[in-house]
């Protein structure tokens, strides 16, 4: 299978003689005006010049207008249409094509939005310098709009057999990684964007630069300003990020100065610090991430469309933890080892009612939720396993509001087991931390965090 994807414009790139493309300095820093078509495979990847207009033939034979010679294209794969509305549609290949997991037939060419995954093989593609269809186009099958990513997202189409959503992310993970595309990360809050990303960047050949990421709704937008471009004769982290990635997390939350600005650096590889005239070069790559769908927000007028195609090379789509239900014991296990380490307590089995519950649940808060269930538990747990009732539970996918209702009851249940642990140790709280199976720094967080008065006096540690 193949992905074919929609992004701003890049310059030229050089083939080397291994199948692979160094991606000159115009390339790398999103500069150039003709519209061009990377291609990214295991071992390989080139760049080839398009024209503005016209209909081409991918394939793996000699006559074809872009040549991939890879076993898992076919001699005539697909032909792909240049032009305001960039189109593609099957030729009669072995493997077909998709766009957006929708197969392609031909005569029914698919309008590519950006950053939508096409499949013809296992070769990536990227259509540079083109823009996406706003409007119906007569004789053109779209692809469906994607939801919000706040919603529920569908499990990613057009898998291989027996391939788990999160194989399928980890596969276009590694096959983006290899090129110096920008890419944009969605997904809900805590499904693990912020791992993807550095995931990307230790497998690119930027891993021995520097990895920078900023959160973008943390900082208001002067000291924000500040802190990316830098001032006077300090450097930003834009600056610091040269030669590596900059990752730029809840990039939705970016004000409309610093959008203009970025868009600057991502047209001509240069900033401009705060108060200074002199702009500096930069070599960057930028991974972007929000769990908001960032297409609406430029319908609304609240982001810029023109960064939005600048930083959307590729979009990889983190499903939520419920579409990825055969990870969870594998996860829970790890975080059970490290909240035990943490806790300063032997390790805990998990058994197979717990993890029964663990899979029922919903997760809307992901794999941060599943971890600070974890946490919880080990604390509420005394005997040598977790206990099953310490660990949210849900009748049916969706059930939020009972998840809800869980997670405070377990929070009175844990309280009450401090005060009662307090009392029994005469307010020791060493006594007292041992007794609940804890660290004493533990249980100091514990009864700040539940508002409990720390014990004086006495024999209290």
């Amino acid at each position: 299978m193949a992905y074919a994807l929609l992004q701003g414009r890049m310059g030229e790139g050089t083939e080397r003689l291994d199948g692979r493309t160094e991606l000159t300095e115009d390339v790398r820093s999103g500069a150039g005006g003709a519209p061009r078509l990377s291609a990214f495979w295991d071992g390989g990847s080139l760049v080839r010049p398009l024209p503005p207009s016209g209909a081409l033939t991918i394939g793996r034979s000699t006559s074809c207008d872009v040549r991939i010679d890879h076993p898992s294209v076919s001699r005539k794969h697909a032909v792909l249409h240049v032009g305001p509305v960039p189109r593609i549609e099957d030729a009669g290949s072995q493997n077909g094509t998709r766009v957006a997991g929708r197969a392609a037939v031909s005569g029914a060419p698919l309008a590519i939005a950006a950053g939508e995954v096409v499949e013809i093989g296992q070769v990536v593609l990227v259509i540079q310098g083109a823009d996406v269809a706003r409007e119906p186009v007569s004789g053109i099958t779209r692809a469906p709009v994607r939801t919000p990513v706040a919603a529920t997202i569908a499990p990613p189409p057009g898998s291989r057999p027996n391939e788990t959503p999160m194989q399928r992310v980890e596969r276009l993970v590694r096959l983006v990684a290899a090129g110096n595309i920008h890419v944009l990360v969605l997904g809900e809050t805590g499904v693990g964007k912020e791992l993807v990303s550095a995931r990307i960047h230790q497998a690119s050949r930027r891993a021995a630069g520097p990895l920078v990421r900023i959160d973008a709704a943390s900082l208001t937008e002067p000291l924000l300003e500040r802190e990316l471009f830098g001032e006077g004769e300090r450097p930003g982290l834009f600056e610091s990020a040269s030669g590596g990635t900059f990752v730029l997390d809840e990039v939705c939350a970016l004000p409309a100065g610093v959008q203009a600005k970025l868009l600057r650096v991502l047209e001509r590889g240069e900033v401009q610090r705060v108060d200074s005239a002199e702009p500096r070069r930069v070599d960057v790559r930028f991974i972007a991430s929000t769990n908001r769908d960032l297409r609406a927000l430029v319908a609304e007028g609240t982001f810029r469309e023109d960064l939005y195609f600048r930083l959307n090379g590729i979009t990889i789509e983190i499903p939520p933890l419920r579409e990825r239900r055969e990870q969870i014991e594998g996860l829970a296990r790890d975080l059970l080892a490290k909240a035990c380490a943490a806790a300063g307590r032997a390790p805990l089995e998990l058994g197979r009612d717990a993890i029964a519950r663990l899979e029922s649940y919903d997760w809307p808060g992901n794999i941060r939720e599943l971890a600070n269930a974890i946490d919880r538990a080990v604390l509420l747990s005394t005997g040598a396993a977790i206990d099953p009732t310490t660990v949210p539970a849900g009748d049916h996918v969706g059930d939020v509001a009972a998840g809800a209702r869980l997670r405070q009851d377990l929070a009175v249940f844990e309280r009450q087991r401090i005060v009662e642990a307090l009392e029994k140790c005469a307010g020791n709280q060493t006594k007292a931390a041992q007794l609940l199976g804890i660290s004493r720094r533990t249980l100091v967080s514990r009864l700040g965090e539940y508002n409990l008065p720390r014990p004086r006096g006495g024999g209290v540690k």
